[in-house]
């Protein structure tokens, strides 16, 4: 589950670099000697379960190969506030050239993660699995799904071209007729042209249009804002209609917040999509301290 070196988070790291730096830090250029070595330290400034180590000290070294960056813990520990997660050594200039990209991109996932594991927290001992969404910010989103899965989440696609995922726009665009009516005719004729290495899933908003779905077998059955005790009697449905070998997968989605999310575990579904793991987030306070 460690942070992987990718060409895509190389020329993410590379850009973001480019763009905090621009052509020359000019101020830190006109203060600090150019030979100036110094030792700092990354510091938690709040609780929270840290994401992004390997990525900070790729972004100092993508700075200045000469600079040291020894972490203190790992992706995925639970950080008490004031505790180091690691020391950086090397070239002042260096350092503070770096500093904000580093910090900006550690804050972010580690919020994403701390999220995350507050949700897959929550859920426990359902066996329910917590499953992200497309929902995140453009460039981003192999770090954020890096993130998810730190926290204890699951990712689901990662684009367009992972899985078949019916949504309520294809069936108001494709239908002539009410969405209920057209499910097993698009579902059909999909199966029909569909690989078997691609999984198939459905949304649906109601009861009525979840049974005409359940009818064509799809791999996973999305269960849009419907109400709690809809969503207990789809389970039902579906065990009773799979009852030996289960077929479908069920999946809550739509309205999920800490509040309810226990509530919707103990249902008996399979897997809860949250696009707030990504979308609505708060990053992590962390700060660098010159030693």
């Amino acid at each position: 589950m460690n942070y992987a070196k990718t060409p895509e988070t190389k020329n993410i790291i590379l850009k973001a670099l480019r763009e905090d730096i621009g052509k020359k830090d000019i101020t830190t250029a006109m203060i600090i000697p150019k030979d100036k070595r110094v030792k700092a330290a990354l510091l938690a400034k709040e609780n929270c379960t840290i994401c992004g180590i390997a990525l900070a000290g790729e972004i100092f070294k993508t700075q200045d190969k000469g600079i040291k960056f020894k972490s203190v813990f790992s992706d995925g520990q639970k950080i008490k506030n004031g505790q180091i997660i690691a020391y950086i050594e090397g070239k002042a200039r260096s350092i503070l050239a770096a500093e904000r990209v580093a910090l900006n991109f550690l804050s972010l996932l580690s919020g994403i993660a701390t999220k995350t594991r507050t949700y897959t927290d929550k859920v426990k001992p359902f066996k329910v699995k917590i499953l992200d969404t497309r929902k995140t910010i453009p460039g981003l989103r192999e770090l954020e799904k890096y993130a998810v899965r730190i926290g204890g989440g699951f990712n689901h696609r990662f684009s367009l071209d992972e899985m078949i995922l019916i949504k309520d726009n294809h069936l108001i665009v494709s239908c002539a007729m009410r969405p209920a009516q057209c499910i097993k005719k698009i579902i059909k004729n999909i199966k029909k042209k569909l690989s078997k290495n691609i999984k198939l899933e459905i949304e649906v908003k109601n009861l009525k249009e979840f049974q005409e779905a359940l009818r064509e077998n799809p791999d996973i059955i999305m269960l849009d804002n419907m109400k709690i005790s809809d969503i207990k009697k789809a389970v039902a449905l579906e065990r009773n209609t799979h009852d030996a070998i289960r077929t479908t997968l069920i999946e809550a989605s739509g309205g999920i917040t800490l509040k309810n999310i226990r509530k919707i575990a103990s249902c008996g579904v399979d897997m809860i999509s949250i696009g707030a793991l990504t979308h609505s987030v708060s990053s992590v306070d962390i700060s660098l301290e010159f030693l």
